[in-house]
């Protein structure tokens, strides 16, 4: 029996009109799973929430801290010395070789003196807006778990990521443009393809939807190609009413069927998002300036730059979760450094300091930085030890995240790793931590957001985190 409320609205609805009324129907089995999204920003879902959006950078490859943002002058007094593990530790690809010093140089900047290196002269510029946690730690050295785990919180596919918790958590700010919003490389996917993004066992709506910046059509398929031209809107209205009732005959018999009410959704967002992605889409809208201060114009950084810009139009318009990616999973183009860091760092690090500042000043300029959230992120770090020449290998001991924006205490900093950068050694943080801080700056214990599955009631940070205080304002 087809449910009867959706029936009367797409009766006095029709065409696109049902389509987009019948999403208020989508959400009613879906409801019944999920956290009710709170109505107003600043109450927060459990406490007063400071950020209401989030655009996240994330480095694919494992970014080298003693290469960008962790200075180690020991490095440089013990280079050329067979100092590390004798025996080849887990993850490792190779065994340790000599310790090697950065073949960079490092100067201090701001009033901070946060300390970076000579391939990021653009950040280094407003070092005095970010908050870097220096010693995070991961639970392996291996690529695929240890970037489920800075998304998910475990190192097993099957989880949710960060962006699907927020989205059933937090609901969205606007139904004509998805709540969690993927940027990946133009080269490709990260490690894991698409499950960094995946909803998990959470309803299948929460899961990123993958936009491709590159080309002309940055939503394939959202207009029918001109030389069919039996496809027209009535056509297309005639199959989604016909597509609609067949599905929501089945969701009213199956209502724990959260894939087909996701696939319900994605048609009713589809049709909004022919209304609302051409203008939100389009940055030639931008101005020269900006475009220009981005780096669009620029083949080193027109990728990266060109998938910020759009982050920043995306949470602009409603976008609760941006993630934009930086390198496709595999031996090279990313930030996965084995054969050479003099030679294999700079490029990719070029590619994104001068569009992540610009993003950064246009957050700020225009008055986003007030309920946004900027983090820059990789999976784990790199060895001080050298790898086959001037190469760096996995190293899940100590790297470095940084964030900006909303509730963030400007100019600061917490944890420190070793002399060599090898392991964190004071203020250790892991992704709970992470996740538990950027969840209570959206107004969110990360305690008491939960769903149970398979008798376990589930959530983010697993049994453990703590909101990192000292970098919060």
């Amino acid at each position: 029996m087809q449910h009867p409320r959706r029936q009367f609205l797409w009766n006095i609805g029709g065409g696109f009109g049902g389509l987009a009324a019948a999403q208020m129907l989508a959400q009613d089995a879906v409801s019944a799973q999920s956290v009710q999204p709170t109505q107003e920003f600043n109450g927060g879902l459990h406490h007063p929430a400071k950020v209401k959006r989030i655009i996240q950078l994330f480095m694919t490859g494992g970014a080298s801290p003693m290469d960008t943002f962790d200075y180690k002058p020991e490095l440089e007094r013990l280079h050329g010395q067979k100092l590390g593990p004798k025996e080849k530790p887990e993850g490792f690809t190779a065994p340790a070789g000599a310790i090697m010093k950065s073949p960079f140089a490092f100067k201090q900047h701001g009033e901070c003196g946060q300390w970076v290196s000579s391939v990021f002269p653009h950040q280094a510029e407003v070092v005095d807006e970010m908050a870097f946690l220096m010693a995070m730690q991961s639970k392996t050295n291996v690529h695929g778990p240890a970037t489920y785990m800075m998304n998910s919180g475990f190192v097993l596919p099957g989880f949710p990521s960060m962006g699907a918790w927020i989205s059933y958590g937090l609901g969205n700010l606007t139904d004509n443009l998805p709540t969690f919003v993927v940027l990946p490389d133009a080269k490709g996917l990260p490690y894991n393809q698409k499950g960094p993004f995946s909803s998990g066992f959470l309803p299948a709506v929460h899961q990123g939807t993958v936009i491709q910046a590159n080309g002309d059509k940055t939503v394939r398929d959202l207009f029918p190609d001109p030389k069919h031209a039996f496809a027209t809107r009535e056509a297309d209205a005639e199959g989604f009413e016909l597509l609609n009732k067949l599905n929501t005959e089945h969701a009213a018999i199956n209502p724990d069927d959260s894939q087909l009410e996701s696939r319900i959704r994605s048609y009713e967002l589809a049709a909004k998002l022919q209304l609302s992605a051409p203008e939100a889409f389009d940055t030639n809208k931008e101005t020269a300036e900006t475009h220009k201060a981005y780096g669009t114009d620029n083949p080193v950084t027109e990728d990266f730059a060109r998938r910020c810009l759009l982050a920043r139009r995306l949470v602009e318009r409603g976008t609760r979760f941006v993630q934009v990616w930086s390198g496709p999973q595999g031996a090279t183009g990313n930030w996965d450094n084995h054969g050479s860091i003099p030679k294999e760092l700079p490029p990719i690090a070029a590619s994104v300091d001068q569009p992540i500042a610009a993003l950064l000043r246009d957050l700020k300029a225009r008055g986003l930085f007030e309920d946004t959230l900027l983090i820059w992120t990789t999976e784990f770090g790199r060895t001080p030890f050298a790898q086959g020449g001037d190469g760096r290998d996995h190293n899940g001991g100590s790297f470095v995240t940084w964030l900006a924006g909303a509730g963030i205490k400007a100019g600061t900093s917490y944890g420190q790793s070793d002399d060599w950068g090898y392991k964190a050694e004071e203020g250790k943080t892991y992704c709970y931590d992470f996740h538990a801080t950027v969840l209570h700056l959206l107004g969110i214990d990360h305690k008491r957001l939960t769903f149970r599955q398979s008798g376990i009631d589930r959530r983010l940070t697993d049994v453990h985190g703590h909101v990192v205080k000292e970098i919060l304002s």
